[in-house]
């Protein structure tokens, strides 16, 4: 089997004439700088709706929107790029009305590049009745209890559809924890999907990244980076990490595979976004991340700041009238919205709770990718790493 797909890889290397390889013309990802101190690498990504300085924290769009947040709020936060989920939007309102739309850009007024994931982590982890073969996955409507069968072709034809500028290969996340028969065996699944992935992706102005998996297995990882490198994508997801694994077990999986992962190409740390992970990703190679907790969270009135995390429905804050933090450029810290008034409204139950902690946390992070680009560029990322955590920022 494995020199079956060798061959199609080497197949699809031949065809330099194909729709795939034209699509690599509008993306460029250069590394403009690696750290002295720490190995991090400070990179440009361009898509054909922008460029992206990484490493870079993106925003989630479940909805084809990050709620609680327009375009603008999203842009005045610094938000360079956002995801949108191919799951949900094959679920609601079906690709095809997107794509009838104008795709995903012209849907949701973003102008700014998107990326798509390939569903695979919800089909897997939202449907308990999911039955996987080796053509796809056989899964039932969260909304309707319909059944639904995903193969990688259909998840190409998805997101192409919905037309982000970046497409996930459709792969199969195992969980935490299995065993390391189970997780071979999704590990080569996903190896093959992503040849028939990247056979099925024609979209000339997309590009595709394809996942490494293999659970929190050493070996697995660096067997699939190796496979995945030789697949020769324009950018790599590292998948099937921060899935419940304790922290210095995904930093080590991290440290083992990325020997293994091709320098010229941006790598995609899937899901992870907490303050911490984001830095410690970043002095091992990451050049992108997203996660929903920084929007997840602010809806239940938890803001992120530099000394940890702030419950502001909390008592405490009741006569507090400073701003969620203090130095902070955020709308709701800038413009004066302070504790007391946003314990307040969370209190009550007011939308505007969910707008204003969102706004704070989306540019925390962001602010905090910010600072993460200087210190590589200054050669002073350990550095930041230390006042970090003396501060408390890595109280998560």
């Amino acid at each position: 089997m494995m020199t079956m797909q060798c061959a199609k890889i080497a197949a699809l290397r031949r065809r330099g004439s194909t729709p795939l390889a034209l699509s690599m013309k509008p993306f460029r990802f250069e590394v403009l700088h690696v750290c002295k101190q720490s190995g991090a690498r400070l990179g440009r990504l361009t898509t054909p709706h922008g460029v992206i300085d990484t490493p870079c924290y993106m925003p989630v769009g479940t909805q084809a929107t990050v709620k609680a947040m327009t375009p603008r709020d999203l842009k005045d936060a610094g938000a360079g790029i956002i995801l949108a989920n191919t799951y949900h939007l094959f679920e609601r309102p079906g690709h095809k009305l997107v794509e009838e739309a104008g795709g995903l850009h012209a849907f949701m007024r973003w102008d700014r590049p998107i990326l798509t994931d390939s569903g695979g982590f919800q089909v897997f982890s939202l449907s308990a009745a999911n039955k996987i073969h080796e053509n796809g996955v056989e899964f039932r409507s969260l909304l309707d209890g319909r059944k639904h069968f995903f193969t990688p072709e259909l998840v190409m034809e998805i997101e192409q559809a919905l037309g982000a500028d970046i497409a996930m290969a459709f792969d199969e996340c195992a969980p935490y924890p299995c065993d390391e028969d189970y997780a071979r065996a999704a590990m080569q699944r996903t190896h093959r999907w992503a040849v028939r992935c990247k056979q099925a992706h024609t979209r000339e102005d997309q590009a595709l990244f394809c996942i490494v998996q293999g659970g929190t297995y050493k070996e697995l990882r660096i067997e699939s980076a190796k496979f995945m490198a030789e697949l020769d994508c324009i950018g790599y997801g590292i998948g099937g990490l921060s899935v419940g694994e304790p922290k210095p077990l995904m930093y080590e999986m991290l440290e083992e595979m990325m020997p293994y992962m091709p320098t010229e190409k941006p790598r995609y740390l899937m899901g992870v976004g907490s303050p911490d992970c984001l830095v410690e990703g970043a002095i091992r190679g990451i050049d992108m991340f997203d996660c929903v907790l920084q929007t997840r969270i602010a809806r239940n009135g938890l803001a992120l700041t530099g000394s940890g995390k702030k419950m502001l429905r909390n008592a405490t804050f009741e006569r507090d009238f400073s701003p969620i933090e203090e130095n902070c450029d955020c709308y709701a810290c800038k413009n004066g919205f302070t504790r007391a008034y946003i314990r307040h409204l969370v209190k009550s139950k007011e939308i505007l709770a969910a707008q204003l902690i969102t706004m704070h946390n989306l540019r925390f992070s962001l602010r905090l990718m910010e600072r993460v680009r200087e210190a590589i560029q200054n050669d002073r990322l350990l550095d930041l790493r230390r006042e970090l955590m003396e501060q408390g920022a890595y109280n998560y």
